[in-house]
């Protein structure tokens, strides 16, 4: 009898099928990947011939592109875009596959004579400003120079007829009346300037102009006078920008190159003279002119050496406040001045000694050293130098016998001889308007033992005078010499009536400017 079948045959016949199945899946995605391999080939095979041989060994058949795609683009009025697809974009690319080629240098004239067209027509059409830029493209590629004058001149006649210019001349010379003359598009020069361009021989606006630069160059000189050199030099430039050939021009340069030779001069004298600080003032205002005036420079270096011998005689009498205060000046001008360097030196080495001796100091050389103070200061007395030149004069040689023996009855005597000199060195200060001279007498008073009472009304003048000064400065618009008038009242006197509300329009006017 033959062998029953056992179940494990049907299920051995179904596994065959689904690995038949699976290997006939496998083979028909693999074709498909091949098949796109293929095709991915022959495509980065058509674009290599197309870029390579193509473009690179036959470029003539890009240029003629490029060329045929210009002239389409001149046919079509299509000038000038900023897509490259214009006939101007296009011809100069095709100038740059072959700088020698000639067909796309006539063809940019034949654009430049199209633009030409182009702005005439708008000009007939009263399409100012595409007029414009048919004249701007046409002028940019040497299109005839009688052929855009011509077209232009007929643009400014159509845009005078219609821009009312005798009304803007009238809106010139209304703002012109209230002095109104460069501070925004409705002035006078701005609108002057407008009716000008339209039609340039326009005799009302020439005048107009003429006058008003005029002023300008009249306040220039007004500031030149007062020393305010970087203002008249900003309406120097001014009138530059709106008429380079005005009759007053000239002169008015001239002055302000001596103007500033008159100032290197006076700060070279000031220097000489001991005044150190007015000759850095003098210095930095023409540093603020000119960042890179050599001589201002040197000036401010020899300035910090002025300095440093100030603070070497402050520390010989043991003065280490005020030689401090000089030794900071001398370093903020001229730090790797050698004179600096050593006067540095010296002072560490006076206030060591002084350190050693100056507690323990045996009376009779205090008694010496009091003397020989009070000495040197009937001597500058009878100089006629009583609170100059700093640390040589008879107010340096009194407060350094005071910081010696702060309660000898000499050093008492000799304050109070010199305090009314120190009064009269004030209010004369007040006279001249030397503010810095009268705030350095005041100091000088307090040392010397004037009443309080008296120190305080002082004060609060000086402290008033910088308000007034600020307040000056404000109307004529230096806003930064105002607000240093304030800190300098503010300082002298917090209290000073009326620095809040000045405070307050300076600020209002720092936000409007």
């Amino acid at each position: 009898m033959p062998e029953p079948v056992t179940p494990r045959e049907p299920l051995a016949s179904a596994s065959t099928r689904a690995r038949a199945a699976h290997a006939d899946a496998s083979q028909r995605r693999r074709g498909w990947w091949i098949a796109t391999g293929v095709l991915a080939v022959v495509l980065a095979l058509v674009v290599v011939v197309r870029l390579f041989l193509v473009d690179r060994l036959w470029p003539e058949t890009r240029a003629q592109a490029l060329l045929d795609d210009a002239a389409a683009a001149t046919a079509a009025g299509r000038l000038s875009t900023s897509d490259g697809d214009g006939a101007r974009q296009l011809y100069e690319a095709a100038l740059a596959l072959d700088p020698d080629d000639v067909r796309p240098r006539a063809g940019l004239a034949d654009v430049a004579r199209a633009a030409v067209a182009q702005a005439a027509s708008a000009v007939e059409a009263g399409r100012f400003d595409d007029a414009h830029a048919a004249l701007r493209l046409a002028s940019e590629l040497s299109a005839p120079r009688e052929h855009v004058d011509a077209v232009a001149s007929a643009l400014r006649q159509r845009e005078a007829a219609g821009a009312g210019l005798d009304r803007l001349v009238a809106e010139a010379q209304a703002a012109q009346a209230v002095g109104n003359l460069d501070a925004d598009h409705g002035s006078a020069l701005p609108l002057y300037r407008r009716v000008l361009a339209l039609q340039p021989d326009n005799a009302d606006a020439l005048r107009g102009r003429e006058d008003a630069l005029a002023a300008l160059l009249d306040d220039a000189r007004r500031r030149l006078r007062e020393g305010g050199l970087r203002e008249a030099a900003d309406l120097i430039a001014r009138v530059r920008e709106y008429d380079a050939g005005h009759v007053d021009l000239p002169d008015t340069e001239a002055r302000l190159t001596e103007e500033l030779d008159a100032l290197r001069s006076r700060a070279a004298r000031s220097l000489e003279a001991g005044s150190v600080e007015r000759a850095v003032a003098e210095w930095r205002t023409l540093l603020a002119f000119d960042p890179n005036d050599a001589r201002a420079q040197r000036g401010l270096h020899d300035a910090g050496a002025a300095y440093a011998r100030r603070a070497e005689r402050f520390a010989r009498d043991f003065n280490f406040a005020d030689a401090g205060a000089q030794l900071r000046e001398a370093r903020a001008l001229a730090a790797d001045s050698e004179a600096v360097r050593t006067a540095g030196e010296h002072v560490e080495r006076s206030r060591a000694r002084h350190a050693r001796l100056g507690p323990q100091l045996p009376p009779a050389e205090r008694r010496q050293r009091v003397d020989t103070l009070l000495q040197q200061a009937v001597a500058a007395e009878a100089r006629g130098d009583l609170l100059t030149p700093p640390g040589d004069s008879a107010y340096d040689k009194i407060r350094a016998a005071r910081l010696v023996a702060p309660d000898d009855p000499a050093v008492a005597r000799a304050s109070a001889r010199l305090l009314p000199s120190a009064r009269e060195c004030f209010d004369a200060g007040l006279r001249a308007n030397s503010l810095a001279r009268a705030r350095a007498c005041l100091d000088a008073r307090e040392v010397l033992g004037d009443a309080g009472s008296a120190v305080r009304d002082a004060r609060r003048r000086l402290a008033q005078r910088w308000l007034a000064i600020g307040d000056e400065r404000l109307g004529a618009g230096n806003l930064v010499g105002a607000e240093a008038a304030l800190a300098s009242a503010r300082d002298i006197d917090a209290g000073v009536p009326g620095h809040m509300e000045f405070g307050r329009r300076l600020r209002a006017a720092s936000l409007n400017r």
